[in-house]
């Protein structure tokens, strides 16, 4: 990164328009998010004491209504301190991050009456947002996408893989999960005193992932579990011209081809060779993967407009999940400069520290699909090509993290994409992300990727050297160690910024 980049980068970023709401004198977002197990565990008081004085956090993304877990006495007990003070005797325990309000869900499918809180378990989203506007702290809540298990009426809302069968995850092109999350939106901004709104939607379509292009490819169960094929996601493929008995057979074709390459049983003209030639037989596969997407960028078109409606002041926001960091065909689907035209912020995962173990894994998963004619360090090296990253070999990528400079590429790339909308661009950094699932068994917890202070630093600066307007610092406030998120402050003050 040389002065002609930064200055690049800074002057990119003043010539964006930013959402007056949230810049003053050029000062920085410093968001950070947080569910529940933080407040209740050490009160809200020393929470906001410390993301505060450790990192200048100016705005709290707080996971809200039943998309947070609700806090009782077994969940703080299995809560890792992390250098973080207990309360033993908190007045909080049984709380959850905001009541849902039936009145805002008609015609939702659901009887959301049976999540009534019991009597006297607090709001905590309500004394959270209380607490932080009394500092100047901006509150945006977090709806992540997710519907309680124990909601009835639920299985109206789900996904249906193409074999018939319901998955456990929520249809974007249902429209009773559609009208249950523009209740959501308006639940939140009349219910609760907000700034924002952030939707997180961490998914990606049936061909893409019956292909394993993710992290954790390999764990994510049989390929033929990928969605969405329900009777909605068919009427509209129908409308568009998509033959669904087409696409079945495609994917049937298709999970064959990944049993076999899972297996270890190499197809005669090799796997890419393979693909290919079912992607010539069946476009369905990729029509299909498309119409996922088109489907979910609906969505975010709907959401903006209802927050719009009920109060314009309100910041709408996405969260980009961090496959797109290592995925291209997913990268392909998230163009900054059409998400920008209707969000006012991205904030775009780019989690270095366990995004060594994450890679690793997605290497691990098409070895064995689509570039299985590789070895494995040549397939990641073509993703570095591909991706613009510059980061440590297969051999080591677990245990050093992508920490070159894949945050300030990746922040750079964002600002560009988006250059000309309206969107900020957030990145979102990795402090004490968990890295132990996503290893794949490829290396013990003891060999993965460890954060520090220093590393933390660094890539805020990397951040703000791309020209991002601020930061959030993921995943969770209470799965961080507090030396660690002073690195953000630490970056801060060197830098001089304004918070």
């Amino acid at each position: 990164m040389n002065r002609r980049d930064f200055l690049q980068g800074a002057a990119g970023a003043a010539a964006m328009p930013l959402a007056a709401r949230f810049t003053d004198d050029q000062k920085k977002i410093i968001a950070i998010q947080l569910d529940s197990i933080g407040p209740v565990d050490e009160g809200i008081e020393r929470v906001l004491d410390e993301i505060e004085q450790r990192a200048s956090v100016n705005t709290l993304m707080i996971d809200s209504l039943w998309f947070s877990p609700e806090v009782t006495a077994q969940a703080l007990a299995k809560s890792d301190a992390r250098g973080h003070v207990r309360e033993s005797n908190s007045k909080l325990i049984g709380g959850r991050m905001g009541f849902v309000h039936p009145q805002f869900y008609k015609d939702t499918g659901l009887d959301l009456k049976s999540l009534a809180p019991a009597p006297g378990v607090p709001d905590i989203l309500a004394e959270l947002s209380a607490a932080a506007k009394k500092r100047g702290m901006r509150v945006i809540p977090i709806i992540k996408d997710d519907v309680p298990d124990n909601a009835p009426g639920r299985e109206k809302l789900l996904e249906y893989d193409f074999n018939g069968q319901r998955a456990r995850t929520s249809c974007k092109n249902n429209p009773y999960y559609r009208r249950l999350l523009a209740g959501v939106m308006e639940d939140l901004i009349r219910s609760y005193d907000v700034d924002g709104i952030m939707y997180m939607a961490e998914r990606q379509g049936a061909f893409t992932d019956t292909l394993g292009m993710r992290f954790r490819g390999v764990q994510r169960g049989l390929p033929g579990q990928r969605t969405c094929f329900c009777q909605h996601c068919q009427a509209k493929a129908k409308q568009r011209g998509i033959s669904f008995e087409r696409a079945k057979k495609g994917f049937e074709e298709l999970e064959k081809f990944v049993a076999a390459g899972r297996a270890g049983k190499r197809p005669t003209d090799g796997y890419y060779t393979t693909v290919w030639r079912l992607m010539l037989r069946y476009p369905e596969l990729l029509a299909w993967e498309h119409l996922w997407h088109e489907n979910l960028r609906e969505l975010y078109q709907l959401l903006n407009r209802t927050i719009k409606a009920t109060r314009p002041s309100v910041l709408y926001g996405m969260h980009i999940w961090p496959n797109i960091t290592m995925n291209p065909l997913l990268r392909a689907e998230n163009d900054f400069a059409e998400l920008g035209q209707y969000h006012d912020f991205i904030k775009v995962a780019i989690y270095s520290n366990c995004g060594g173990p994450r890679i690793g894994g997605l290497i691990d998963s098409i070895s064995q699909t689509m570039f299985g004619d590789l070895p494995p360090e040549e397939i990641l090296q073509f993703h570095y090509r591909v991706l613009n990253y510059q980061e440590a070999p297969l051999d080591r990528v677990r245990q050093t993290g992508l920490k070159n400079d894949f945050v300030y590429r990746e922040t750079k790339r964002a600002m560009d994409g988006a250059r000309g909308t309206k969107a900020m661009i957030l990145p979102g950094i990795d402090v004490d992300i968990p890295v132990w699932q996503l290893d794949m068994g490829k290396a013990p917890l003891s060999e993965a990727a460890q954060t520090t202070r220093a590393d933390v630093k660094k890539i805020v600066t990397q951040a703000f050297q791309a020209g991002a307007p601020g930061i959030v610092i993921s995943r969770e406030y209470a799965e961080m160690k507090l030396d660690n998120l002073s690195g953000v402050g630490d970056a801060i003050r060197e830098l001089g910024l304004k918070t």
